[in-house]
């Protein structure tokens, strides 16, 4: 019996060549996100679980679904199943301690005549990061202020879970000081509910980053990390070059540590504040 059921985990499991190579191009076209090949593994954790939702026996079934009438919500589960939605709140603390620091008290004395501020949290996940900021902002008081913090996503799914602001132990537990979750949130059961205050902040909307952002902006800062990672050269020129087109003039964009626009946006000026690199336009 063990046997058998070994090898019936093995069946769904193993994937054509040819259906490999077509869920790279695939979810490539789609989403951007380059799937190199081997990562057979990275394939199998993310879409068994459709293929059991689906009632299918392999994800060769899947890939031929795909191919031929799968209903447009199949389509976006497979694509968002592909994209990372790690995050956690006040991640990279040296980019938060830039913030409350030196970036926000400069920004708001110098916008201090319109009273407004605007940005973007271009990979927004579940929103830690969008509240992450929203919280510093509510520090600052700014009584009267037009604050303004959109965050976007691929994928809507995780996209509701941060527009509810709802939140496991597990997940406020994760950088989250003490002092903030006192402070702005509030028990719901077992879990975690963010202040009305904060939420009113953030606007969450589905995005693809590789579309036109003619409407965006302009944004005093952008957040862009551990995003541009999946895409290939092109794409990334691609990106980067029309988020700075939202930007404000002076504006600054944060990159994950991994990524910079280096040999990709030479119209971006390196500038360190502490120990955070940031992306600034003129």
């Amino acid at each position: 019996m063990q046997t058998m059921l070994g090898e019936k985990q093995l069946a769904q499991t193993a994937i054509s060549a040819e259906n490999y190579a077509f869920l790279q191009r695939y979810i490539y076209q789609e989403s951007g996100i380059v799937i190199d090949a081997g990562k057979n593994y990275l394939i199998e954790s993310r879409l068994l679980p459709i293929v059991k939702q689906e009632n299918l026996s392999t994800l060769n079934d899947l890939c031929s679904l795909l191919r031929a009438t799968a209903p447009l919500q199949l389509k976006s589960r497979v694509v968002e199943s592909m994209t990372t939605n790690e995050t956690l709140f006040f991640r990279d603390l040296s980019v938060f301690d830039a913030l409350q620091k030196d970036i926000l008290p400069k920004l708001i004395e110098a916008r201090r005549n319109v009273r407004r501020l605007s940005i973007w949290s271009a990979a927004a996940s579940s929103g830690q990061e969008a509240y992450s900021i929203a919280m510093l902002l509510k520090e600052f008081g700014l009584e009267g202020w037009k604050v303004q913090i959109f965050g976007t996503d691929l994928n809507q799914q995780i996209l509701d879970k941060a527009a509810a602001g709802k939140y496991l132990q597990i997940e406020v537990n994760r950088g989250l000081p003490a002092k903030y979750l006192v402070k702005y949130f509030t028990r719901a059961g077992l879990d975690w509910q963010i202040s009305d205050a904060l939420r009113s902040m953030v606007k969450f909307q589905r995005f693809d980053l590789r579309t036109s952002m003619s409407s965006f902006g302009p944004f005093d800062l952008i957040f862009c990390r551990n995003v541009l990672i999946y895409f290939d050269v092109d794409t990334k020129k691609q990106i980067l070059a029309s988020i700075r087109r939202t930007m404000s003039p002076g504006g600054l964009l944060a990159l994950g540590a991994a990524e910079t626009t280096i040999n990709l946006d030479n119209a971006y000026t390196r500038v360190v504040h502490g120990a955070a690199t940031f992306y600034q336009v003129p």
